[in-house]
């Protein structure tokens, strides 16, 4: 897999990176986690399963890796396999996020199980926190999900923090969620320090069911952002397992029929196929569905698939509706 510029930030990375969101804790709401972990939550079960997708991605040439704070114990777990295996830090490039508190306490169920605090005293606390596992192997630090409701892209504190984070060589970026995500990347385009953008980096959510954030992330790809692409398989509803592309006559099923693929690599090839990604992120946690989702580099895009995925587009409020509905599982 050929190492590719993230935007002008002067990191590298593969088409294809590695998310950790659904390692790194029991619970999440990618369709049928519970089955890939074979609902065996026990912390050092878990660390072995990281390790075993982690080495696979390796082998297989992928080279940029995502964490939060908020993703149960991923950035330890990353941490221990890196030096584990040794592996040289200019060799791989390592991305995570601050400001969601992780709250479910190693419980599938939870009555919260990450809460958003965009505040200063949270970002220093856990700028610290991922400082004590990734060390130097942090390169790209990200506002985990900032939205103009939170107020963190006016908040001068953060905002000076942040700045002085970059001035010390970690690049900064945002991660979207919501409706609103062009809204929010637009304003962050704008946040200047030392007369150019304090972001270097955006991470969205962008798929063949909501593509709403496109012109946006284009705009940002343009002016120099690297940009990463999260959910491409929408928590698994562009997989097999949504009963609702069964039937084979949907459009989904059948270019996948007609490119000779899976619904999964097909929907990641329809965000590869877009100029201004840098990478797209595989949230697999397993060796399997890593390996599906790699697939997706083989995939021969064309202007039919084009046409056709566009007829399943959701407006984004149906769309984000929709994914407040997934269980955690």
């Amino acid at each position: 897999m050929n190492l590719r510029s993230l935007g002008t930030t002067g990191l590298s990375a593969t088409p294809i990176g590695l998310g950790l969101a659904a390692l790194g804790r029991p619970g999440y709401i990618n369709l049928g986690h519970a089955d890939d972990l074979e609902r065996n939550y026990e912390s050092a079960a878990m660390q072995n399963r990281t390790y075993e997708v982690l080495d696979a991605a390796w082998q297989a040439g992928i080279r940029y890796f995502d964490a939060a704070r908020s993703y149960g114990r991923a950035e330890e777990f990353l941490g221990n396999w890196l030096h584990s295996r040794a592996i040289p830090v200019g060799d791989i490039t390592i991305g995570s996020k601050w400001g969601y508190i992780y709250t479910a306490d190693w419980q599938v169920e939870a009555e919260y199980h990450e809460i958003k605090d965009h505040t200063l005293p949270v970002l220093q606390r856990q700028w610290i926190e991922t400082q004590n596992h990734l060390g130097d192997y942090i390169q790209l630090y990200q506002i985990h999900s900032a939205t103009l409701a939170s107020g963190v892209l006016t908040n001068r504190e953060v905002l000076n923090k942040l700045a002085r984070l970059k001035s010390q060589g970690i690049k900064i970026g945002l991660s979207l969620s919501g409706p609103d995500q062009p809204d929010t990347l637009r304003t962050a385009l704008a946040v200047q320090v030392d007369g150019g953008c304090l972001f270097d980096c955006v991470q969205a959510t962008y798929n063949l069911l909501e593509i709403s954030a496109g012109p946006a992330l284009q705009e940002a790809h343009t002016a120099g952002m690297g940009v990463i692409i999260k959910e491409a398989l929408a928590n698994g509803r562009l997989t097999s397992r949504n009963p609702e592309f069964a039937d084979p006559t949907h459009p989904l099923p059948q270019q996948a029929t007609r490119l000779h693929t899976t619904l999964d690599a097909l929907s990641l090839a329809a965000v590869l196929n877009q100029s201004w990604v840098d990478v797209v992120l595989s949230g697999a946690a397993t060796i399997d569905h890593l390996v599906a989702n790699l697939k997706a580099l083989e995939v021969e895009w064309d202007e039919e698939a084009t046409y056709e995925l566009g007829k399943i587009t959701e407006s984004p409020s149906i769309y984000w509706k929709r994914r407040k509905t997934l269980g955690w599982n």
